[in-house]
Formats: structure tokens, C-alpha cells, sequence
């Protein structure tokens, strides 16, 4: 323990830590009543050494060792009355002056010795000096282990002048005296240095042993847990405050070493532990076995909850832990709410519902009993959540639940199920009637208009049903539900719908489509037709349109409109559509120059991130110029994150890839898109072909495309099946391209090249197919 400057260690002699030095101190200071005694007693014998020798300088020694000896006592005196511990600062201070002290008492004692005993023959002065200065040195030894380099000064100042006058005598009794000083006073020194490391040794220990006290005292003290340790015979050996606060004990316990039965009996009284609880923690005490029991507050408004750890100990008695659980608990209890509860509508959550409807399904198989599952959606809640925010929507969904609530009996059971469904398990039905019922009074209560936030909002419901049978499981029962609800929605929403056997083929048969759609995928076993579309003025093909084909081994040749819908559920179609427009890119590139290919992007497809990317990678790898492909969209691609759309349709014209709207009329048909957006190119919709003979859909058509032909756009009418259509809409010139099976159905790749080639007068093909109109393909 010693507190060393590393860079001066050899440079100076190591100084002891400063509590250590203080106490080294302390130990010379504090002695008044032997320094006194022994200064008087000194004193005495110079006086005598002075009568007997009648040498008048030892007059003058014996006062200043009178003098001097008083001084240093009456210091320590005054040292011993201090009331504060010495500190470092203060040893310091004391040391020097004690220090100071010794050696010059020390060198007059030294000077005494050597004028009584040089020159003079008198035995008994020599006794009298001899003895008083060994004693002296002696006492010194003993008193100031503490410094030992002290009491070596002591012997070089005061009992090397007495040795050395001794051995001037020419007599052998001086000198052999002499001899046994010197080897006396070296036995001292290693007594002295001996009480040095012995004392030092000791207060380490205990500054040691003080310390690591302190350290658990504050540990102990400072512990979340309570604690108490009792001895073998049963009586406190250690508690502490966390213990005591929890049980709200008094000091008196701790002081007096109070029993096991003691501490229990005043857990009790103060209100911590029940009387019961008490009994069963004194018979783990006394047992000492090792367990755990946790114990609740008798005050139920605390509702407290206390774990109780018991440990036996080496040599008997037990250490006994308490840790306040009652948040943990809470916490705890929390959780498993949260996990089985929704926490905005407090309903059972999907979870619960599960366990619940599978625990009353068990108890229903030994019963003739018929219970209904409804599966409840609400309609419109997506716009509630888009214009008035999420929460206007989450006060919607608790008040729905509200009302839910008020219908139902109290042995039926509602869940939220997840998003704006519910489910509901109606028990002890007589008959689907009592189902459709409910169901009916679902839809009426929750399609009432609601109040949130000053706002009168108006949704929906639907509600599929599935009735319970004998083995039926929750699961099934759910999916049955499910199925009902889909075909409640596909059947105009705000009704209901019981499920049906038939219902599981159409499901099944949409799982077969789904897998072997990605297998198809997979493998590639799509093909690309080609609808060609003709520039109303050269009369040629100035662009052929890409549709997806694919020919299933079973169910033959199936539709896009039943593909695209599938892949678009399914998440297919961004892979789908990367195929479809690297294919025709690459297919493209066998056409004429003058030929571009225009490829259909669904709204998925378009809003992925790397769109951008795709196109560049397709045009990069076919190596067809961007001006040659034209990407078509439809309006709902434009309702998503305007400005989002802007940036990536820019960005695309940019490329020099030209952007098309299609089936223009069948939405929105807002004129903004056309202002607002880089398009080049706007499809009018078949649909304005409808009643084309008669002035107002005829002046409609010829309106939008005039304006968009105005605004530098091409102009092209879909589904041009007759002579007299053409004739109408190409009659003011507005319309710049057509497309139909007036002049060809969409054909496969080897086909539309033949087409083509045709039309750009390279060969005739190979079976005449000329348009029936009075323009032909050139």
C-alpha cells in the first residue's frame, strides 16, 4: 500500500499512503505521561551526574535537558487534546516537529554523556549517565516505531558520544561496556524495526479490512434486494435498509440482534405479510432449505407482490433475499394482455380468438349444438384512414367495436382479427336464419353514420358466414368465413354471404392457377402476341403492341385478364412484367426501323424502385434504341404519389422512351393528366365507340382527341372492328393511329414479322391479310 510517483521511484525514498503516514504519526505523538516521566527522570540524574562531579558544565545540560524535555511534553499534551482524527495535512505539520525535538534532546543527552564520563574517574556518575541514557533510548525505541530513522538519530546523536567516551578509558570493563552498548543498541535498532513492520503490517490489515467493510456495507446498503442473515441460533446477524424500508421496520430490531420470530411477527404488524405468509417464511428459516414462494400484500390498494429467496448456510442459519416483483408482475400480466388483446379496441386479438373458438369447438363435439362464425369487413375504411388520418381511423375501429359489443349476447364471442376485420362466434343457434339475422343487423348498425372528430363519417359491412359442423376446426371454420366474406365483397359489398361447398373448388382452382403460374414463369412457358397498330395517314404499321399469352397444358389457352389479376395478388407481376419487356424489346429489334413496340406496365409494376433500371437493362441488353419502345400506363398508375410518378415519367422521356395512356375514358378521364404529365401518346378507350353513329358520342371523342392532339400528342382509337368506324374517327384528322381487329387480331412473333414485312413492302406474306376498309396496309 504505498502511494509512489512511478517516474520518482529511486529518486526519493517511498513515502506510505497518506492514512498510513497519519497514523504512523500518531502513534509518537499521543504519548505525554511517558515522554514527561522519562524527561523528568533524565533530568534528575543530569543533576546528580553535576553534584557528584561538581563539573560546572553539566549544569548547563541538565537545564537544557530540563527545558527541552518539559517542552516536548507539554507539545504532546497539547497534541492529545486535539478532537479530530489526524489527517495527512496535519501529520505533516506535527512530524517535523517532533522530529526536531527528538534529535535535539538526543545531542544534549550526547553532549551530557561525554562530559561525565570523558576525563572524570567517577564510576557512579558514569552509572547514573549510563543508565539514564539507555533507558531513555530504550523508551524511544518502543515509542517511535513508528519513524524508525527517529530512533536511529536518537542512538547516533546521544549514545555514540557516551560509547566513544567510554572507550577512552584504558580500562577493559569501559571498553568491554562499550562493546556491549554498540551491540545493544544495534539489537534495538532491529526491535525497533520489527515494531515498525509489525505496526505497519497491522494498520494495512486494518485500513484493508475497513475498507472492503465500507465497500460492503455500501453494496449491501445500496442492493435492489432486501436482505437479512440470521446465525445458527436463530438471531439477526445482518439486515439491511432495503429490507427494513420494505418491511417497514424499525431500528431498535437491527440494534438489539433481534430473532427470526422477532423480524416476522413485525413484518406482520407492520402490514408487509400476511399472518399465513409469515408462518410459511419462519418454517423456511428454521428448515434452511433452499427455495423460493412468493407472498402477496395484505393492503389489496398496494398490491404489493414480494419473492422471497431462502439459503442455507455453512455452520447452520439462513440467508434470506426479498425483491419487490410487483412491477415485474405488472409487466408481465401486461404482456400476456397485449398478447392476447388488441390494444385499441381491448377486443380478443387473432390469438385468442383462435384458442377460445378451438376450446368451445372440443366442448361442442359431445353436443348436438350449432353455432355461426361471421367474418366482418368493413367497407370504405381505407378512405376514412386516407382523409381524415389514421387517428380518425383508429376512433372509427373502437367505435365499431362499441357497437359490435351492444349486439352481440353474452355467450357470444367478438374478436378484432387484424386491419378493420372482425369475427364473431354466435353459440347456440337454432338456424342459419338466426346467423343471416345477426349478420343483416351487422350490416345495418354498422353502415349507421359515426361521429369522430366533428366529422360524420359512412362506411360499410360485409360479412361472410360459415356454419359449425360435427369435426369441423377453427381453422377450417375461420377459412370458411374467409371464403363467405370474398364472395359478400365480390358481390357488391354491404351484404352477406353463408359459405357454400363450391366455394372451396373455386379457392382450390385459384391455388392451382397461383402455383402453376409460378412454375410457368419459372420455366419461361409464356409467349408474346403482337396487336399491330396502324398509322392512320402512311397506312402502314407504326407500332406493335405486346400481350401476354400462355397456352396451360390442361386448361388451354387462358386469358390475361385472368392472369394479371392473379399475378398482381400474388406479386408476380414485377417479375412478369420485367419478361414481358425484355422479350419484346429483343423481338423488336427483328422488325423494320420504323417499328416500335409499346408494352402495357401495371401500376405495381411501375412504382417499384428500380423501374428505371429495368428499362435501361432491357434496351441496353436487346440493343434497341429508347425510341423505339413506348411504355403504356393506365390512370390508376397516376393516382399513386403524383409527384413520384412525374419524376420517373420525366425521367423515362428523358431516356427518349415515349410514355402512352391507355384506355383513356374508362376512369377518372381527368384532362390535368394530360397537362400535368410528359406523355406522347393517349389511347381513347373502345368504349367511345359505343353508339360512334349517333352525334354525342361521335362529338365526345372527336373532342378529347382534338385537344389531345392540340397539346403534341398522337392520337390513337382502340377496337376499330368496321369500315364505318374508321371512316368516323379519321374523317378530321385528329386521330393519328388506329388499332383493331379491323385490320389484325393480336398474332404470335413469327406472324406480326410477316405483317411487317408487308406493310413495309419488303415481301407479301404469306396469306394475304388486308384490312377491310378503304385503306389498306402498304
Amino acid at each position: 500500500m504505498q502511494l509512489v510517483d512511478p517516474k520518482k521511484r529511486g529518486s526519493r525514498r517511498e513515502e506510505p499512503e497518506p492514512a498510513l503516514y497519519a497514523a504512523l504519526v500518531d502513534s509518537m505523538c499521543q504519548n505525554f505521561w511517558p515522554m514527561f516521566i522519562g524527561s523528568v527522570s533524565t533530568a534528575v540524574a543530569a543533576v546528580l551526574t553535576a553534584l557528584k562531579t561538581g563539573n560546572v558544565l553539566l549544569w548547563p545540560c541538565a537545564a537544557l535537558i530540563i527545558g527541552i524535555g518539559t517542552l516536548r511534553a507539554f507539545q504532546m499534551r497539547k497534541y492529545e487534546r486535539r478532537t479530530q482524527v489526524l489527517t495527512f495535512e496535519q501529520a505533516k505539520h506535527w512530524e517535523p516537529r517532533y522530529a526536531i525535538g527528538a534529535m535535539v534532546y538526543a545531542s544534549v543527552l550526547g553532549v551530557w554523556c561525554f562530559l561525565t564520563i570523558f576525563g572524570n574517574d567517577d564510576a557512579i556518575a558514569h552509572m547514573i549517565c549510563v543508565a539514564a541514557t539507555v533507558g531513555y533510548t530504550a523508551g524511544g525505541a518502543a515509542r517511535n516505531y513508528g519513524r524508525p530513522k527517529l530512533i536511529q538519530y536518537h542512538i547516533l546523536l546521544a549514545c555514540g558520544p557516551m560509547s566513544l567516551a567510554l572507550a577512552t578509558h584504558a580500562d577493559f570493563f569501559y571498553i568491554s561496556l562499550a562493546a556491549l552498548l554498540a551491540l545493544f543498541f544495534m539489537g534495538l535498532k532491529g526491535i525497533n524495526l520489527s515494531l515498525h513492520a509489525i505496526f505497519v503490517k497491522a494498520l494495512t490489515s486494518s485500513f484493508r479490512e475497513a475498507a472492503l467493510a465500507g465497500q460492503f456495507d455500501t453494496a449491501l446498503n445500496n442492493m435492489p434486494h432486501g436482505l437479512c442473515m440470521f446465525r445458527a441460533d436463530g438471531r439477526l446477524a445482518v439486515m439491511n435498509h432495503r429490507f427494513s424500508e420494505m418491511m417497514n421496520l424499525s431500528e431498535d430490531l437491527i440494534q438489539r440482534s433481534a430473532s427470526a420470530n422477532d423480524i416476522v411477527a413485525a413484518c406482520i404488524a407492520s402490514n408487509s405479510i400476511s399472518a399465513a405468509s409469515g408462518k410459511m417464511i419462519l418454517s423456511e428459516i428454521v428448515n434452511t432449505q433452499a427455495r423460493d414462494m412468493i407472498t402477496t400484500d395484505p393492503d389489496v390498494a398496494r398490491g404489493r407482490s414480494l419473492s422471497w429467496t431462502f439459503q442455507a448456510m455453512e455452520g447452520g442459519g439462513a440467508v434470506v433475499l426479498v425483491e419487490d416483483i410487483t412491477e415485474r408482475r405488472n409487466a408481465e400480466a401486461r404482456i400476456s394482455h397485449l398478447a392476447r388483446y388488441d390494444e385499441l379496441t381491448a377486443l380478443p386479438n387473432r390469438v385468442n380468438f383462435r384458442d377460445e373458438i378451438g376450446r368451445l369447438l372440443a366442448v361442442q363435439q359431445g353436443a348436438e349444438q350449432l353455432s355461426a362464425l361471421l367474418f366482418v369487413d368493413l367497407d370504405q375504411f381505407k378512405q376514412v384512414n386516407d382523409t381524415l388520418g389514421h387517428p380518425c381511423g383508429d376512433q372509427l375501429l373502437c367505435a365499431v367495436s362499441e357497437r359490435l359489443r351492444e349486439m352481440l349476447r353474452p355467450e357470444d364471442f367478438v374478436a378484432r382479427f387484424g386491419g378493420d376485420e372482425f369475427v364473431v362466434f354466435q353459440q347456440n343457434v337454432h338456424s342459419p336464419d338466426d346467423a343471416a339475422g345477426l349478420a343483416r343487423r351487422i350490416v345495418d348498425r354498422l353502415s349507421e353514420r359515426y361521429k369522430i372528430d366533428n366529422h360524420l363519417v359512412e362506411i360499410g359491412a360485409s360479412v361472410g358466414i360459415a356454419m359449425t359442423s360435427r369435426g369441423v376446426s377453427a381453422d377450417t371454420l375461420l377459412k370458411n368465413a374467409d371464403m363467405a366474406l370474398y364472395r359478400a365483397k365480390a358481390d357488391g359489398r354491404g351484404t352477406f354471404c353463408f359459405f357454400r361447398d363450391e366455394m372451396a373448388q373455386v379457392v382450390e382452382s385459384r391455388r392451382i392457377l397461383e402455383l402453376d403460374l409460378r412454375k410457368a414463369l419459372a420455366n419461361e412457358e409464356f409467349e408474346l402476341f403482337f396487336q399491330p397498330l396502324v398509322n392512320l395517314k402512311s397506312g402502314r404499321i407504326s407500332t406493335c403492341e405486346a400481350l401476354l399469352r400462355w397456352n396451360h397444358p390442361v386448361r388451354g389457352t387462358v386469358s390475361p385478364t385472368d392472369i394479371i389479376p392473379v399475378a398482381e395478388d400474388m406479386g408476380l407481376i414485377v417479375d412478369l412484367g420485367r419478361w414481358i419487356l425484355r422479350k419484346a424489346c429483343m423481338e423488336c429489334m427483328k422488325w423494320p426501323e420504323g417499328v416500335s413496340v409499346a408494352v402495357n406496365f401495371s401500376p405495381q409494376q411501375f412504382h417499384q424502385r428500380d423501374v428505371l433500371s429495368e428499362v435501361r437493362y432491357a434496351i441496353e441488353v436487346s440493343g434497341l434504341p429508347a425510341n423505339r419502345l413506348e411504355i403504356e400506363i393506365t390512370e390508376s398508375s397516376l393516382l399513386r404519389n403524383t409527384q413520384l410518378t412525374h419524376d420517373v415519367l420525366s425521367q423515362l422521356h428523358s431516356l427518349g422512351v415515349r410514355i402512352s395512356l391507355d384506355d383513356f375514358g374508362t376512369g377518372y378521364s381527368s384532362l390535368s393528366y394530360l397537362h400535368n404529365f410528359p406523355l406522347q401518346k393517349v389511347k381513347i378507350d373502345r368504349s367511345f365507340l359505343e353508339g360512334i353513329d349517333s352525334d354525342r358520342p361521335l362529338t365526345l371523342l372527336r373532342g378529347v382527341a382534338r385537344l389531345s392532339a392540340d397539346l403534341g400528342m398522337s392520337v390513337v382509337v382502340e377496337g376499330i372492328e368496321t369500315n364505318e368506324q374508321l371512316e368516323l374517327i379519321s374523317a378530321d384528322g385528329a386521330v393519328t393511329e388506329a388499332q383493331g381487329y379491323l385490320f389484325s387480331p393480336p398474332v404470335p412473333a413469327v406472324r406480326v414479322r410477316q405483317l411487317l414485312n408487308a406493310s413495309h413492302g419488303r415481301r407479301p406474306p404469306d396469306s394475304q391479310l388486308i384490312p377491310v376498309s378503304s385503306r389498306s396496309i402498304a
